[in-house]
C-alpha cells in the first residue's frame, strides 16, 4: 500500500476510491473496501481509500473529544492489511466542510486526487450539511467525469458501525466487538509507577498510562488478555476500574498482571490485547476477600486463555 499523506503527492494514476473516516477498520469497512478492489480490477485501475487523520467533527468543534477505536497509526496499519493499493490521508478543513458535494467532487476528488470512480458506502453522505444523496452524487459525477457506484450493504451481522462496536466495548462484550472488528481490540501505553498494592497481596501489576487518551476504554472489570512487550507475548489478567475495595477515589486504574514474567516493566511500552471479559468491577468487604476473588479470577483467566488458544492455534 502506498500512503499519500494529506493528498500532497498528486503524481498517481486515476483511482477507484471510497471515502470515510474508517474508525476501527471493521468488517463493514472491509466489505466496502473489497468492493472498491473488485471495481478497480474491472477497470484496470488502482484501488484507493481516502481518509482523514483527525476526526472531521474535531476540526469543526475544537472542544469535541472523539472516542475512537484506533489512532491514526493503527488505522493506517489496519487499512494496509486490506490489500488496498493507495491510502490518501486528506486534511479535513473548515474550508472543505463548506464545499457542496458537487464542489467537493470536482475540486478535491477529480482535480486534486484524480478519482476516476467513486464507490460510495450505502449510507454515506458528504458535502455541506450532507444534504445530497446518492442520485445527486451520480448526477454530479456524470457532469464532472467521475463514475459513481453505490456499494452493497453488508448483511448477516445486523447494522455494523463503529458506534455499535464502541457500545459493545463499553458493555464489556469483548468477543462480540472482536467479531465485528475482525480482530481483538487493543490498548497501548507506557508502564508507570502505581500504588504498589498488587505486590503486597500477591498479584504484582503493571500500571498502564494510555498513550491515546481518546481511545475507547472497555467497561470496568477484569479481562483475559495477551500482553505484548519487547516483541514478546505473555498471557495476562487486566483490570480496569477505580479499585473500590482499596478506596482509590475517582482515579481510574488500568493495570495488568503478566503470567510467567520476571523482570522490570517500568517505563516500557506495552499493548494489551483483549480476549474476553471475566467479571465486572466490584467492591469487596475487605482485602482478604479481594485477594480470594483475584485468585479465582486468575484461574478463570487461565482457563479462558487456554480455550482461546485451542480455538485460535
Amino acid at each position: 500500500m502506498l500512503l499519500i499523506d494529506k493528498g500532497h503527492n498528486t503524481g498517481h494514476p486515476p483511482l477507484v476510491a471510497t471515502i470515510g473516516f474508517f474508525d476501527g477498520v471493521h468488517i463493514g469497512h472491509r466489505f466496502l473496501i473489497n468492493q472498491v478492489k473488485r471495481e478497480a480490477e474491472l477497470r484496470n485501475l488502482p484501488a484507493a481509500v481516502i481518509t482523514f487523520p483527525i476526526h472531521p467533527r474535531k476540526v469543526l468543534q475544537k472542544d469535541y473529544q472523539p472516542a475512537l477505536l484506533c489512532g491514526y497509526d493503527e488505522k493506517i496499519t489496519r487499512l494496509k492489511s486490506t490489500g488496498i493499493d493507495y491510502c490518501i490521508c486528506l486534511d479535513f478543513t473548515v474550508e472543505i466542510s463548506k464545499l457542496s458535494a458537487q464542489e467537493y467532487m470536482k475540486n478535491i476528488l477529480k482535480d486534486k486526487l484524480h478519482v476516476n470512480t467513486l464507490v460510495i458506502g450505502y449510507d454515506h453522505r458528504f458535502g455541506y450539511n450532507r444534504e445530497d444523496g446518492f442520485e445527486d452524487y451520480k448526477r454530479y459525477g456524470e457532469e464532472i467525469g467521475i463514475n459513481v457506484v453505490k456499494a452493497a450493504e453488508l448483511t448477516g451481522h445486523g447494522h455494523v458501525s463503529s458506534s455499535r462496536i464502541r457500545r459493545l466495548l463499553g458493555e464489556g462484550q469483548i468477543r462480540s466487538a472482536a467479531s465485528l472488528l475482525s480482530y481483538n481490540y487493543t490498548i497501548s501505553g507506557k508502564i508507570v509507577e502505581g500504588f504498589k498494592v498488587g505486590r503486597t497481596i500477591g498479584f504484582p501489576t503493571a500500571n498502564i498510562q494510555i498513550w491515546e487518551t481518546y481511545k475507547v476504554i472497555p467497561a470496568f472489570g477484569v479481562y483475559a488478555v495477551y500482553v505484548h512487550v519487547d516483541n514478546q507475548q505473555y498471557d495476562g489478567m487486566l483490570y480496569i476500574g477505580r479499585r473500590p475495595t482499596l478506596h482509590n477515589g475517582d482515579n481510574i486504574s488500568i493495570e495488568v498482571n503478566l503470567f510467567d514474567f520476571d523482570g522490570d516493566l517500568y517505563n516500557k511500552e506495552l499493548t494489551a490485547e483483549f480476549l474476553d471479559f471475566i467479571r465486572p468491577d466490584e467492591k469487596f468487604p475487605d482485602v482478604e476477600t479481594l485477594k480470594e476473588h483475584i485468585r479465582r479470577d486468575k484461574d478463570r483467566v487461565k482457563d479462558v486463555i487456554q480455550r482461546y488458544k485451542l480455538l485460535n492455534p
